[in-house]
């Protein structure tokens, strides 16, 4: 079995040889090719290159698209802090939607129309053509919370959920538009599924969350399964207020971080959702051993039950030390889910 079979037998409840392992890479990746990390998020080819020789060498079932979650923002034409060696940052001092009214003006960009976005849409391409036969293709897009943080600044954005609540609501409906055209590029593009990360939404209490969040990130995953794909739900941070909503959403996969227990997580959720990761990608996975990363990657295993997939809870971190992700690989491929 090829690492995108074994995917997607575990998504249609086969069986499989042994679990799949999907830890998030970025920095690492770029890394690995002794790309600068600049070189990596703004060039597509730079990026399949660091995800191929990335997967190649830690035997991972499959290849990404993620970068990092300023390129909507940076069509939308918000102002973006790009670094040699350091992901591009959001500079939120001068949000685009600090003034509330821009949003009227705002026009959704197109995703094939030769920005960042359409770089991603490329990478896609590029990745399918190359690897699409043997690993799963990941695809990425923003949640609402997150993106509409991203185009309006998170602090303000908090203050938004009690000040204009309708303001909130109409952001979240351009955001839901935009990651829609999004998706869809990419999946004609070639992604096997999306990945959707959501990582403000782990910043709000379950009230917010259930009346503000949960309806948009519904309303966006029903919308990505009506173009036929898969979800890859990840919210980082801690979210184990929210994870029975998290749970509800109907994803195909929730990834979870080492905050939110994945024992949790299992037991707020139906018994067949699939679970993704939940170690600490810097406590365990760059500073502990291979023999720790082995104990910890069990527990969750054990805790999770057959329907689980190796990962880390977020990133993983530029300076792991090579034999430590190697730990990873090893267990995901002596063991099958249900063992």
């Amino acid at each position: 079995m090829n690492g995108r079979e074994r995917i997607l037998a575990m998504l249609g409840g086969e069986a499989v040889d042994c679990l799949a392992q999907l830890p998030i890479t970025m920095m690492f990746a770029a890394d690995q090719i002794d790309a600068k990390y600049g070189e990596y998020a703004a060039d597509h080819r730079v990026l399949a290159e660091g995800q191929i020789r990335t997967a190649e060498r830690f035997d991972f079932d499959y290849v990404s698209c993620i970068s990092d979650p300023a390129r909507e923002a940076a069509d939308c034409g918000a102002k973006i802090e790009y670094f040699a060696n350091q992901p591009p940052a959001i500079d939120e001092a001068h949000a685009l939607l600090a003034d509330k009214t821009t949003l009227a003006r705002l026009v959704v960009p197109d995703p094939l129309g030769g920005g960042r976005m359409h770089d991603r849409v490329k990478a896609a391409a590029l990745l399918k053509q190359r690897v699409g036969g043997d690993l799963l293709v990941e695809g990425w897009i923003e949640g609402p919370c997150a993106e509409a943080a991203d185009l309006r600044g998170i602090n303000a954005l908090m203050l938004d959920f009690y000040d204009d609540p309708e303001f909130v609501r109409d952001l979240f409906d351009f955001v839901l538009e935009m990651e829609l055209r999004f998706a869809k590029a990419q999946l004609d593009a070639g992604a096997d599924w999306l990945g959707l990360g959501d990582a403000a939404a782990s910043l709000v209490g379950p009230k917010i969350y259930e009346e503000f969040i949960w309806p948009y990130e519904k309303r966006m995953i029903d919308a990505l399964h009506a173009l036929g794909t898969r979800v890859r739900l990840h919210i980082c941070g801690n979210t184990s207020r929210i994870l029975g909503g998290m749970g509800r959403l109907g994803c195909e996969v929730v990834e979870l971080d080492s905050m939110a227990p994945i024992a949790k997580a299992r037991a707020e959720m139906r018994p067949g959702q699939i679970l993704l990761g939940n170690i600490d990608p810097v406590g365990v996975l760059r500073n502990g051993t291979p023999e720790s990363i082995t104990a910890a990657i069990a527990q969750c295993h054990r805790d999770a039950g057959p329907r689980y997939m190796v990962g880390a809870g977020c990133e993983v971190p530029r300076d792991t030390p090579p034999e430590n992700l190697l730990a990873l690989r090893d267990y995901a491929r002596s063991h099958r889910p249900e063992d």
